[in-house]
């Protein structure tokens, strides 16, 4: 996730709720940037990519209705709706809406995507207590106003392993907590030419900045959770690795080649997924070591 200079996250400043100071041009440029419509492309059998350049959005289409994993700002949902249609399934059509994680520049736009197709909202019951405060009740340091997006009840609340079904397409939820307390990673098995793939959708693992590994009064587990989400995510089968960021798992570099044809799929790529891993893992324990070693000479030790 990109940082300004002020130790805040873009997409806290980058969303539609809360106003932007009109002569920040710079953070004008990059709400832009994050926002910029991205061409809609199918990344494997019924798995599709509709989201924008900065924050992704996957739709899943099954004969019965289609599942919609994020929802970018809510601006981004028009931007949506306009790919899900140039790709030539209607809108309406979409049952179930899915969350990597709670934060606005994924969330920011479930309430308007809900109103405008009658979708139901399924996340986990942390994200789904931050969804219902639009985003305000988060454990980050960041001023309320900065994180806030239009709110949402959710309609299911998922527990870790449970299974959304729709149509012949099943994809499983696993709780994957630090990022948000509820951040959510999902995989389903699709078939292409006779085999059949592995898909993962990360949730994410990013520590934002000024977020404390210790002593957080906010989120006192918050080490814990995010060394069991590292450990879990290690065990998870992944052929095609998909994030809500673009940058984590190469969309630009891989929808071109994608679009460019060639015998082998390039979001078909284990690799790049035990790689984000284990580079985000190497990261956070060595944050997680510097705050412990400085909280240990704190008490003498």
């Amino acid at each position: 996730m990109l940082m300004l200079a002020a130790g805040l996250p873009l997409t806290s400043l980058a969303q539609t709720n809360a106003p932007v100071d009109p002569g920040n041009a710079a953070v004008k440029k990059m709400w832009e940037s994050w926002n910029a419509p991205f061409k809609p492309f199918r990344i494997i059998n019924n798995v599709y990519y509709v989201g924008a350049t900065g924050v992704s959005s996957f739709l899943i289409t099954t004969p019965e209705g289609h599942i919609l994993i994020d929802t970018g700002f809510e601006s981004t949902v028009p931007r949506i709706r306009a790919s899900v249609a140039q790709l030539g399934f209607r809108p309406e059509d979409i049952k179930i809406i899915l969350s990597s994680h709670a934060h606005l520049d994924h969330t920011g736009g479930h309430a308007l995507m809900k109103q405008l197709t009658g979708a139901k909202v399924m996340i986990s019951k942390a994200d789904a207590d931050l969804l219902a405060s639009g985003g305000t009740k988060d454990y980050t340091p960041y001023a309320p106003k900065m994180m806030a997006y239009s709110p949402v009840k959710a309609d299911r609340i998922l527990v870790d392993e449970e299974k959304v079904s729709l149509g012949k397409t099943t994809l499983t939820c696993h709780l994957t907590p630090g990022h948000t307390k509820g951040c959510t990673t999902w995989t389903m098995d699709t078939t292409e030419a006779g085999k059949v793939y592995h898909v993962l959708f990360f949730g994410s693992t990013s520590v934002l900045s000024d977020v404390k590994l210790v002593n957080n009064p906010k989120y006192p587990n918050i080490a814990e959770d995010y060394l069991h989400s590292y450990q879990k995510l290690k065990t998870l089968q992944c052929d095609v690795f998909l994030a809500p960021h673009g940058s984590f798992f190469g969309l630009s570099e891989k929808a071109e080649k994608l679009a460019q044809g060639g015998k082998t799929n390039p979001f078909i790529d284990s690799e790049s997924y035990r790689n984000f891993i284990q580079k985000a893992e190497n990261t956070f324990l060595e944050q997680l070591a510097q705050e412990r070693a400085k909280a240990s000479r704190a008490l003498g030790n």
